[in-house]
């Protein structure tokens, strides 16, 4: 896998280098991108940088979650995926290339009481154990249960770190992004629910009234996930098929995505940008 990966991007830049400028774009061409909704708007950001570039290339991206992405990506139905989890070991028919890192954590309203739960406490909650705040240290009030739709690499992330069967989930609310997940926390005084570190990150920075909760004792922030010290680190990934040789175009992008020309995207978005040589957290 790293093999290809590496060969990839050297075929890419290779033929930049050679060049000496930028790929010229012919008139309407375009690429779609679909998958994971965690990276679509870091993705969104680098194409509108790559398209001014490249100005007669149009990059369309959508989400639909990781599962879209892999799906449409290995039928054609788009050039690249977006997935936000390592790839499983069974998922060798496609190739990742990494943009960034995150975490994954609990977050509850601003106003909780709630400054941190055990393992086996946040189980009890999304098993239906534990339905009132009282018995975990909260006040006299019901909790409201919020999780992610099925598809969702962030649903994956939580349930294997946890070890809960998705069927086991009592949930009061299905959510599908981040975005949603977080406003549903920010309207709900009693809630809980799990979303990207660096969405989180991000929303609090805007004013949104929600808390991070660390994880056996380790904040979450961009700082430990960097560190590698956050208990839930997850690669985001965009990925290609491996049953068809990737346009030019595409391996023009995807150096460009995983390049020092969008570090700054990606900070500005509480990811933590690869090292050179670093590889999948977890593979």
């Amino acid at each position: 896998m790293r093999r290809e990966r590496r060969s990839f991007l050297l075929l890419a830049g290779g033929f930049a280098v050679s060049m000496g400028v930028a790929w010229p774009a012919s008139a309407g061409e375009r690429l779609v991108i679909t998958g994971s909704s965690t990276i679509a708007p870091l993705v969104t950001e680098m194409a509108k940088r790559y398209e001014k570039i490249h100005p007669g290339v149009r990059i369309d991206v959508q989400t639909g979650g990781s599962h879209r992405g892999l799906n449409d990506a290995r039928r054609g139905l788009a050039e690249i995926g977006m997935v936000s989890r390592a790839l499983k070991e069974d998922e060798h028919d496609v190739t990742s290339f990494v943009l960034a890192y995150d975490g994954v954590t609990m977050i509850v309203h601003q106003d909780s009481q709630i400054e941190e739960l055990t393992k086996e406490q946040i189980v009890g909650i999304y098993t239906g154990r534990i339905q009132n705040w009282s018995q975990v240290g909260g006040p006299d009030k019901d909790i409201v249960v919020i999780n992610k739709a099925e598809g969702r690499s962030t649903l994956e992330s939580f349930v294997e770190y946890f070890g809960i069967k998705t069927k086991d989930i009592k949930a009061d609310v299905v959510v599908g992004d981040n975005e949603q997940g977080i406003k549903a926390i920010a309207g709900s005084p009693y809630s809980i629910g799990y979303v990207s570190i660096g969405n989180g990150e991000y929303d609090v920075g805007k004013g949104v009234p929600i808390k991070l909760l660390p994880l056996e004792g380790i904040p979450a922030n961009r700082q430990t996930v960097a560190a590698q010290q956050f208990p839930i680190v997850r690669p985001l990934n965009l990925v290609v098929a491996n049953n068809k040789e990737p346009s030019a175009r595409v391996a023009d992008f995807i150096a460009f995505a995983t390049s020092d020309d969008v570090r700054d995207i990606v900070e500005s978005f509480y990811y933590v940008s690869p090292q050179p040589g670093q590889s999948e957290h977890g593979s």
